[in-house]
Formats: structure tokens, C-alpha cells, sequence
């Protein structure tokens, strides 16, 4: 895929995230500071309340891109999808 600047994404948000935000995601053209996974969960909590509490640092919060676990340090692409969710606990 060839790269777009600033590349346009889809959001995802997955069980509580989609309840609390009252949304199940979005697509978005990433503005041009935000380049990795931890700053896009910033900046989506710099809009403020629920999405600040939500994705506030040491929140427990999983990131996936393209279905695939990444951590704060992993780039965002044009066309990715990039899934927000709760750790998922068994019994």
C-alpha cells in the first residue's frame, strides 16, 4: 500500500470502549504530530471527558493493528485499522 501523509485510518472500539464512547469507531485522517499508536491514544484523549478517562494513561487499554497486538511505540499507516479494547479475561 502506498503511503498517504497524514494517513487516514479506521477506528474501532471494542466492548466497554464502544459502550462508554458511545461509539463502535470512525474513520479519520490522523493530523500530522501523530505518527504511533501512543500518540493516537493521546490525542483521542485530548477530546476530553469520557474519551479522556477511558484512554488516560495506566488505563488498561489493548491496541491492535490490522488484528494484531501492538504496543505504544508501533507505527500507524495509511489504511490500517486500528482496534481500541479492554483486556479480555476468561474463566
Amino acid at each position: 500500500m502506498s503511503e498517504t501523509f497524514p494517513p487516514s485510518i479506521r477506528l474501532v472500539f471494542l466492548a466497554r470502549l464502544r459502550d462508554v464512547l458511545g461509539s463502535a469507531g470512525e474513520d479519520l485522517t490522523l493530523p500530522s504530530h501523530v505518527l504511533t499508536v501512543g500518540e493516537l491514544r493521546g490525542w483521542l484523549a485530548g477530546r476530553g471527558d469520557h474519551w479522556a478517562r477511558e484512554l488516560a494513561p495506566g488505563r488498561a487499554v489493548r491496541v491492535a493493528i490490522n488484528h494484531s497486538l501492538v504496543d505504544a511505540g508501533a507505527t500507524v499507516s495509511n489504511g490500517d485499522e486500528v482496534a481500541f479494547f479492554p483486556p479480555v479475561t476468561g474463566g
